[in-house]
Order: structure tokens, then C-alpha cells, then sequence
């Protein structure tokens, strides 16, 4: 039986995709909350300037993989307007539900598809964007979900990929303290369950430091990938070109 991480821990990979669906089925509800207070509202910028790299224009295709609660569709649909589309998807469907209600209520109606990132059911060389924030470092292929990515990307599209990543070394021993200490109780206190939050933390850890993920990006396909590291590498953002 293949093995993989599941945080720290070393699990089945059949079991992976039960166990992280079983975390944000947990946490869903209380997403965005937490999204500020861990981050003390900084996810808020970090997804601003990825819009902002995005530089997306009226008209584009965007695929949002991994889109949640519906941040970056948001953000996305304003940019390419009504002659463009964006399809908001995710592999969990109490996050989906959660975002979809929220740009709903919103007034955005944009098709919102339950998705496995490594299995994506859309044709090759469809979208001109793609934008996965904060979801590759839960998916258990990293190396399959990229070339899907690439796949139904047109030529010369874009990928954007905003994780968090290695933070610069004066920082490692406060973030760790941090992430170990308060995410936990923070996650216990308002969400009530500590445990999926020591998981995100330790899962933060487990992820491709920025030069492996580059790495990969080019063996998926794409011909050039710049990293921006924002927050001093606390958060990476990865914007390829597909050959």
C-alpha cells in the first residue's frame, strides 16, 4: 500500500482525501473567520496582489481550483466582467456550499462544479487562468494536480499558485511557536476543534519549500514561473507561463 503525509503523520494515500475532507467539513463554517484571525487579515492582501498579478481583462476564462469560500471568484468575475467566465470549484462540497451561497447572496451566479484537482473534469486548453489559493498543499498528487492545470490551460496561460511556503530563517522559531501554540486553541476556541488546525499548521510544514514547487511547475509544463515571496516567505506566490 502507497504512503503518504497527512500532516506529520504517515497514512494510506486512499485515506488522504478522507481525512483532509473530513477537516474542512469541520472547519467550513467558520472559514473566513478563522482566515482572519490567524492571519490577523493579511490573506486579504496576499490574494489582493494575486488578483493584481492575475492582470486578468473582460472576456478571460478563469478556473478556480480549490476556490472555497469564494474569495478569489469573487475577485475574479469583477475583473473579466460579464463577457468573461469564471467557474469556482473545490473537491470538498461543504466548502463549495459555503462559498457558493456567499456569492449568491452576492449577486454573482457563477458555475460551481465539485472538483478533484488531479481529475479535472474540463476540456484541454479551455481557460486562459488558472488560480489555486491555499488548497495544493492539501492535495495529495501535488505532481498530477499541476499537470491537470497545465492540460486545461490554453497556450501561453497562466497559473497562480499562493501557498504558504518557508519563511525567512529570523522567522522560523516565532512562526513555529505560533503555529503550534495559538493556531490550536484559536481553532479550538472558535471553531471547536483544535485538531484540524494542528493539521493545517503541520500540512504548512509538509509543503514544497518555493524552489521544489518551481521545479515542479516547470516539469508540469510551464516554461517560466516566477515566485513572489510575500511576508517574507511566510506566503509564496508562483505564477507560471504554460509553454
Amino acid at each position: 500500500m502507497t504512503q503518504t503525509h497527512f500532516g506529520f503523520a504517515t497514512v494510506d494515500e486512499k485515506d488522504k482525501a478522507r481525512k483532509v475532507r473530513g477537516v474542512f467539513d469541520s472547519v467550513a463554517s467558520r472559514y473566513d473567520l478563522m482566515n482572519d484571525l490567524m492571519s490577523g487579515g493579511m490573506h486579504r492582501a496576499w490574494k489582493a496582489y494575486t488578483v493584481a498579478v492575475a492582470n486578468l481583462k473582460p472576456g478571460e476564462q478563469v478556473l478556480d481550483i480549490a476556490g472555497g469560500t469564494g474569495d478569489m471568484a469573487r475577485a475574479f468575475a469583477r475583473k473579466v466582467g460579464s463577457t468573461g467566465l469564471v467557474v469556482h470549484t473545490d473537491i470538498n462540497e461543504a466548502m463549495l456550499r459555503q462559498g457558493r451561497d456567499r456569492l449568491t447572496d452576492e449577486g454573482l451566479l457563477l458555475p460551481t462544479s465539485l472538483a478533484d484537482a488531479e481529475k479535472l473534469p474540463f476540456k484541454d486548453a479551455g481557460f486562459d487562468l488558472v488560480c489555486v489559493a491555499f488548497g495544493l498543499r492539501n492535495m495529495t498528487h501535488k505532481d498530477r494536480a499541476l499537470a491537470e492545470m497545465a492540460r486545461v490551460l490554453k497556450p501561453g496561460g497562466r497559473l497562480l499558485v499562493l501557498e504558504f511556503s518557508k519563511v525567512a530563517e529570523p522567522l522560523r522559531k516565532p512562526y513555529d511557536w505560533y503555529s503550534f501554540n495559538v493556531l490550536p486553541r484559536l481553532g479550538q476556541w472558535i471553531a471547536g476543534d483544535a485538531d484540524s488546525y494542528r493539521y493545517l499548521a503541520e500540512s504548512i510544514r509538509m509543503h514544497p519549500d518555493q524552489a521544489t514547487l518551481k521545479a515542479m511547475m516547470k516539469t508540469a509544463g510551464f516554461g517560466h514561473v516566477d515566485v513572489h515571496n510575500l511576508s517574507a516567505g511566510l506566503v509564496a506566490l508562483h505564477a507560471g507561463i504554460k509553454c
